[in-house]
């Protein structure tokens, strides 16, 4: 548990945690090819969020890795809103033409979509959170193999709720559900792992302390 005074290591991934929160909204608007899988760009910082997530639950405990996936609500909403809000007032003229017409196409979201990504953000990293932490309890030493189990079945139901609130109703969902819970499972499954440790090796130097759990 957090006390008195913040663990540096704490303090540098909750900072780097709300940095992320923000960001994997604007990276999403833009679809990559990795060979024959195709994601939404945003998936490269919300895996960061995975890895922390499961990093502070290794190092700090559930308790305190809970509180960073509700703290994470603060700044995703303020920049949902803070973007809304930029987008409603008027443009400079003198603004660079092309940037006109691709800022509202680019950041521009439907309430709906909004919803969507508040909604799967918690879902998802609340159930991240719990899993790495139970299968902790179960028997399973390895922060890395905890973390990746964790990982794909949270970032596939993340694809689940997201895809469903969206674009239910207004497109079919199935090839878009299969397409993206695919990759996210394939990059859970590569790079989650190695973020963990790459995190708990920063934490224990930045904090000074011993290994937390077999990694």
């Amino acid at each position: 548990m957090m006390t008195a005074s913040l663990p540096k290591a704490l303090y540098v991934f909750t900072a780097f945690y709300g940095g992320m929160v923000c960001i994997a909204g604007v990276l999403g608007a833009k679809q990559v090819a990795l060979g024959p899988l195709a994601v939404e760009a945003g998936i490269f910082p919300f895996l960061l969020l995975v890895a922390i997530s499961s990093t502070v639950s290794a190092h700090y405990g559930k308790a305190v890795a809970d509180l960073l996936v509700r703290f994470g609500f603060v700044p995703l909403i303020i920049a949902i809103l803070l973007t809304f809000l930029v987008i409603q007032l008027p443009t400079d003229p003198g603004m660079y033409e092309p940037a006109k017409e691709a800022f509202p196409i680019i950041l521009g979201q439907s309430w709906r979509l909004m919803a969507a990504g508040i909604l799967a953000y918690g879902v998802s990293m609340t159930l991240n959170v719990y899993l790495f932490d139970r299968l902790g309890k179960i028997g399973s030493r390895f922060v890395a193999v905890r973390g990746a189990v964790a990982s794909l079945i949270s970032q596939v139901v993340d694809t689940l709720v997201f895809i469903t609130v969206s674009f239910y109703g207004v497109r079919p969902i199935s090839q878009l559900i299969a397409g993206q819970a695919l990759a996210k499972v394939v990059l859970s499954i590569v790079l989650v792992p190695l973020l963990i440790r790459a995190f708990l090796a920063i934490a224990r130097k930045i904090d000074g302390s011993g290994e937390a759990a077999a990694a």
